[in-house]
Order: structure tokens, then sequence, then C-alpha cells
């Protein structure tokens, strides 16, 4: 017999066991907060363009502190992306630590870009305050986002490694990627790389590079030539290309425009690749952004997930993936938890955003209702990342304020992960020259391949105080309107476990979308008005199976904690300021 005294740790026993054995319960919606620590802790307001590491600065592991981490959780921010922290091809000399540096024709800008991998059992030295203490102290990030309960994700990037390729840090017994290829044919299942016989690397003389170009010579020795990262085998590949990247080979033979696989036995590169995920785990990591997932072939993350996940099953997998013809088949087959939702919902919101002729909420139905309805809560959502340009830039949207509507839909939309970019959250514009220009689409993105300070940004980190004392007042108000909807958006269930009604009235426009979130205890009526012009005025009738509002008389916006009065007892009457959004409990 249980005495009453004791039945409060009985329960909570319970409660425990019950977690574990269902663990989806009670799981907020996932919100990644993405940031390479390059910029993030960078105090240095320099910014001379190509400037080297002594002249612009760069963050570190350390910057990245208890402060730093409690103002992302004021975000209500769950996981943490770490961008750049894998060692890649740079200009910067640490050969006092056994790392030359490398060949500036095959290196894009002075710190080069973090998806040229030279070293998958290392972090980037440039992140270190001692560099030959470079792995404690990223472990020790890794322990202190943790006790912060926070989680930490990295990018795995399976296509394709820096032309330098060379471990430096790996385990005894491991063995280099190349090391045992016969160069002497173009493809070979047993080999790590495709080879263009017989001809030398001729590399394009990028002479965007500004003070850079005098070191690049053209001289760098690869011989055979390797396949260029993008799937260029050419011994030529052009300025265009990836060319500072050599492609893997994951047991696909190219022939004539056909692909013939080899998978028995498993090809080296799975082999590898299996090991650096698992040696990554083990360290604590609680998911990898997989980089170009679609370029590797399905059969592999059929094979490697599982096999990981037995390591952590609470591990995460999100691919960056473009093709919805093949969604349903990374999800179910290939195992994956979620996949970028950027040809769908993104490219839909952005032409609203950027009122663009014949821009309509027609694509945002579409998205939800056709792509992706049978996995809309795999999707994960954003506005920013480093691959697409700022919203406050010019050539995008000119105001970050202007992104509201769309970035309400994007956080209430679906049960699936939110993500955003630091300094998204206070309207980071980019729009200056920092150096290497190759992706950066008339700077509208802040560099992935330079030193640099990051403005606004710099502003919320206040000299490493990350108290947002610097911000301007349009800034705060930014930062405000992030964490209130992202508190909207974590702690409502309607949205994490909701379902969707998409509401449709004759009064509406183009420039307006409407849809209710609702469970069995909670509605929410959410309102976008994507004009930049024009007050939009609507009547929503509640359908009754949702909800019949006789017992009050007004109804709340919880962005702005303001009533709105009922005007029948199922009928909502709203006013929409240009480019607002509201979301109403009824």
């Amino acid at each position: 017999m249980i005495r009453r005294h004791n039945l409060k740790p009985f329960i909570l026993i319970l409660c425990i066991i019950f977690c574990f054995a269902f663990p989806s319960f009670g799981q907020k919606k996932i919100v990644i907060y993405q940031l390479l620590p390059r910029y993030f802790g960078n105090k240095k307001t320099a910014n001379i363009p190509y400037g080297t590491i002594a002249q612009n600065g760069s963050g570190k592991f350390n910057d990245i502190n208890d402060r730093a981490l409690d103002g992302l959780k004021e975000l209500h921010v769950n996981y943490v992306w770490y961008t750049g922290v894998l060692a890649h091809a740079s200009l910067t000399d640490y050969s006092k630590y056994g790392i030359k540096p490398d060949d500036a024709d095959v290196v894009k800008g002075r710190a080069g870009s973090p998806y040229a991998i030279r070293d998958y059992y290392d972090v980037d030295p440039d992140l270190a305050v001692n560099a030959s203490k470079r792995m404690n102290e990223f472990e020790a990030l890794i322990k202190r986002t943790h006790d912060k309960g926070l989680r930490v994700l990295i990018d795995f990037v399976p296509n394709h490694v820096a032309r330098s390729y060379y471990s430096n840090a790996k385990p005894t017994g491991v063995i280099d990627f190349g090391a045992n290829d016969d160069k002497t044919v173009a493809f070979n299942p047993k080999n790590d790389f495709y080879y263009i016989p017989n001809q030398t690397l001729k590399l394009p003389l990028n002479t965007s590079n500004g003070p850079l170009t005098k070191l690049i010579d053209g001289k760098f020795d690869e011989y055979p030539a390797k396949a260029t990262g993008n799937n260029v085998f050419s011994a030529t590949p052009a300025t265009n290309d990836w060319y500072e990247t050599v492609k893997l080979n994951y047991g696909i033979e190219y022939i004539n425009g056909k692909e013939l696989t080899h998978f028995n036995p498993i090809p080296p590169v799975w082999i590898k690749m299996r090991d650096i995920l698992i040696y990554w785990t083990k360290k604590g990591i609680d998911g990898f952004r997989c980089d170009v997932a679609e370029m590797v072939p399905v059969d592999f993350w059929v094979w490697i997930i599982p096999q990981v996940k037995a390591v952590n099953p609470d591990l995460i997998f999100m691919a960056e993936a473009y093709n919805p013809k093949v969604y349903q088949q990374y999800l179910t087959q290939g195992k994956f938890d979620y996949l970028y939702d950027k040809v769908g919902l993104y490219d839909g919101l952005k032409k609203l955003i950027r009122n663009e002729p014949n821009a309509n909420v027609n694509a945002i139905t579409k998205t939800w209702k056709e792509e992706t309805a049978s996995f809309d809560n795999h999707m994960v959502r954003f506005l920013e990342n480093h691959d697409e340009e700022r919203i406050a830039s010019k050539p995008f949207a000119g105001k970050a304020e202007l992104a509201f509507p769309a970035m309400v839909v994007t956080a209430t939309l679906g049960g699936g992960p939110i993500m955003l970019y630091f300094g998204q959250e206070v309207g980071e514009p980019a729009g200056v020259s920092e150096g290497f220009i190759g992706d950066d689409h008339q700077n509208a993105r802040t560099t992935i391949f330079e030193y640099w300070g990051v403005p606004n940004h710099q502003n919320w980190m206040n000299n490493g105080l990350f108290d947002g004392k610097q911000l301007t007042s349009n800034q705060k108000e930014i930062r405000t309107f992030y964490q209130k909807l992202l508190q909207i958006t974590t702690q409502n269930e309607a949205i994490t476990n909701g379902k969707i009604i998409e509401l449709t009235n004759t009064k509406l426009n183009q420039k307006m979308y409407a849809f209710i979130r609702y469970t069995s205890t909670q509605r929410l009526l959410i309102i976008a008005n994507f004009d930049r012009k024009e007050t939009l005025v609507s009547d929503f009738v509640i359908p009754e199976n949702i909800l019949n509002l006789k017992t009050s008389t007004t109804v709340k916006d919880l962005l702005t904690n303001k009533k709105i009065p009922l005007t029948t007892k199922n009928k909502i009457s709203v006013k929409i300021l240009p480019s607002t959004a509201q979301i109403i409990q009824f």
C-alpha cells in the first residue's frame, strides 16, 4: 500500500518513465539558431576587405559564453547550429601547430569556405584562443551549451573535401581520403575520388580576390586532376564551379548521363564517413546539418543514419535539400528527420516580402497543401541562413520589418523546426564589400569567406557583454518582435501540435493570408498582411466545428496583447496594418 505522503515521488517516477518511453511527449517546437563562431564573438570593427585575422579579428569558441547562450535562450532557441567548426582550407598560417596555410589558388577569400573541409577530425584553429588546445575549447563549448539546456548541431559535409585535404588529427588507424586510390583510372568503386587520368588540373585564375590576386599564381599542383565538388568531371573547372573542392566517390559511376551504382561491397567512403559521424556523436554533438545531401545517394543515408543513431537515438539529421520530387524518399527511405523548405515556402514568401509583380499568397497554400502535405512537420522553415540574402539588404527587402508577416507564417504554419540566422533578429543588412564575392549576390549576404565583424550583431554583443545596450531603438524593436513571436510559437500547443484550417474570404486580397491552428484545448487565428501600403479589414467567420464564440465578447492578439471585439458569436473582425500580422487567441 502506498502512503498518501509518498504519492508525489511515485508520480514523479512514473512521469520520468513515461517520458523515456515516449520521448516525443511534451516536446517543444524546435528553434534552431545558426551562428558562425568566426563572426559571433568577433569584437573588431576594422572590416578591411580581404583583411587578415590580425586586422579584422575572429570570434572564438570561448566568446560564446554563458551570457551569450542566455541571450539565445531569450529567443526561445533550443538548438544551436555552430557553422564552420570543422577545419577548412584557409590562407592563415598555423605552421607552428603543424597546419600549413593552403594555396591561394584553391581558397575562396582569406579565411576560406567552411565547406572546403581539410580535416574532418579537427576544428578550425581560428576559433581557439590557444590553437594547440582548440579541441578542448570546442569540447568546453559543447558542455557549456548543454549546461544551458541547449543542443548542439554542426555541419556534416559529405559530398566534397578541400583539394588540400589531409588529416593531422585523425585517430590511430584512420586512412586519409585517397591514400589508397588507383589514380590511373577515372572511376574505381574502391577509390575515394574521381580522376581525370593523364591530365593536370588547370584552375581558373580568380581575379575577384582583390589583394589576394597576387597570391593566385596558377601553380597549384594536382596530377592527375580530380573531379570538382559540384560534379564537374573535367581538369578545367570554371570560376563559378566549386573549384576549391574535390568530389567524393560514393560508388556511383557516371557514364554518358547515366549513374551506375556500385554499392556492394560497401564503398570505402561510406565507412570513412560513418566513423567520422560516430566520432563527433561521441563528443556530444546532438545533430548534423547535412550539406547538399541530395548530391549523395539516398542509399548511403539509408545505411548510415541508423548506425549513427544507434550511438545516440536522440540525434537529429537535417538535410539541405532543394528537390521536392525526392523529399518523401529522403524522409522515409533516407531516414532524415528534417529537410529544408527552401524551394517551397521560402521562395514563395520571398516574392511577397519583396513585393514582386504577381506575388500572391497562393504560393503558401501550394506549399503546405500540395508539396509537403504529408510530411509538413518535417520541414525546416527559415527566412535567412548563410546561403540566402539578408532580409534587410537592398537586393532583398531593404528593411527587416517588411518580413514580419512572412516570419509569422514561417514560425506558425507547421510543426517542424524554425531556423534563425545570427543577426537576423536585429535586422543585419550586410550590403558592403567584405572581400571574395563568389556567392554574395551584390553583397546581400554576410560573408562566409573572410574575417569580418557583423555590425548590428556587434551592437547586441556589446563588446562581449551580450546585453544589447548598444542596439538602436529600431534594432531593439526587431529583436523584441522575434522574442515575442518565438515565445508564442514554442509555448502554444496549437502551433506545436495543432491541426490547420486555411480560411478564405471574399474580402481577402492576394496579399493577405489567414489560417487557424487548433487542438482540443486551444484555437489560434493567424493573419498576415503582405501589402506594403494598404490596411486590410476583413471579417473571419470561425467554423462551428472549431469553436462557438458566444461565451466571450473579445479575443486577444498575442503579439500585441490587445483585445479585439467580436461582432457576432462566431465572427472576428480584424484591421491589419501594412506589413504586419496578428495571432489571435479565441
